[in-house]
């Protein structure tokens, strides 16, 4: 019979160790998962920003002449009008889509010339970013010809 200190296998110690580093390696992999979470959270909210900016420049080149008369000019702070003009339509479902779908979601139109700049701004803390951000797009409305 093999005595006592011959015996070969695991001892508590061991098995506590390696629970420990397991259990190290699960937390991390947790913590990899919430940043990629918090990442992919942010990354929907730009692209969102983007599109909405791209959806009132596409309704100003459908209604060129009201844009380029001004008809679309909005401050981030103004609320859409209440008249019942096509521009006046835009820029209120505009704005309901930018308070509906991003963070403290706003928006603004400016115009110089033929030049038009959207502002799209969002609170991006909210699904773990960095703060107030801004997508800016400028583009050029023409009515005939853009020479």
């Amino acid at each position: 019979m093999p005595s006592r200190n011959t015996m070969k296998g695991f001892s508590l110690i061991e098995i506590l160790i390696s629970m420990l580093v397991l259990g190290i390696g699960i937390l991390g992999m947790v913590g990899l998962q919430l940043n990629a979470m918090r990442v992919n959270q942010t990354a929907s909210v730009r692209s969102q920003a983007t599109f909405l900016a791209y959806d009132i420049v596409d309704r100003m080149r459908a209604n060129t002449p009201a844009a380029l008369a001004g008809s679309y000019d909005i401050s981030l702070t103004a609320a859409a009008s209440t008249g019942t003009s096509i521009a006046d339509q835009d820029l209120r479902t505009w704005k309901a889509a930018l308070s509906s779908q991003l963070p403290a979601g706003t928006g603004a139109i400016s115009r110089s010339g033929q030049t038009l700049r959207v502002i799209v701004q969002w609170d991006e803390s909210k699904v773990g970013g960095q703060g107030a951000q801004q997508f800016t797009f400028e583009t050029r409305l023409c009515e005939k010809n853009c020479l």
